[in-house]
């Protein structure tokens, strides 16, 4: 059984930082692309940073320069670190895992609330 459990979200002020971490079960995150989706209330959910099997991050333009995502192979484990904070980025954080040789392997967590706020 797969599972991808976020960790990290809360609650923060402006200008604040937070790092969420997603750790991958029943998988071995290596051959995945892995990225971190968010959605707020009333809007879609929309990519916001992708770091790919090989390693090569893409970030939504509301957050570069201020986001970088990471992983660790090795721990089986995905990082949002995210930085400068704005009540923009407030919202639910999903972790994605998708093969992109089996679009069946496309997994999602159960999402973390991150709130900015003063």
């Amino acid at each position: 059984q797969v599972q991808l459990v976020e960790s990290g979200g809360g609650l923060v002020q402006p200008g604040g930082s937070l790092r969420l971490s997603c750790a991958a079960s029943g998988i071995s995150i290596g051959v995945y692309d892995m990225g971190w989706h968010r959605q707020a209330p009333g809007k879609e959910r929309e990519l916001v940073a992708r770091v790919t099997s090989g390693g090569t991050t893409n970030f939504a333009d509301s957050v570069k320069g201020r986001f970088t995502i990471s992983r660790d192979n090795a721990k089986n484990t995905v990082y949002l670190q995210m930085n400068s904070l704005t009540p923009e980025d407030t919202a639910v954080y999903y972790c994605n895992a998708r093969n992109r040789w089996f679009a069946a392997q496309d997994y999602w967590g159960q999402g973390t609330q991150v709130t900015v706020s003063s």
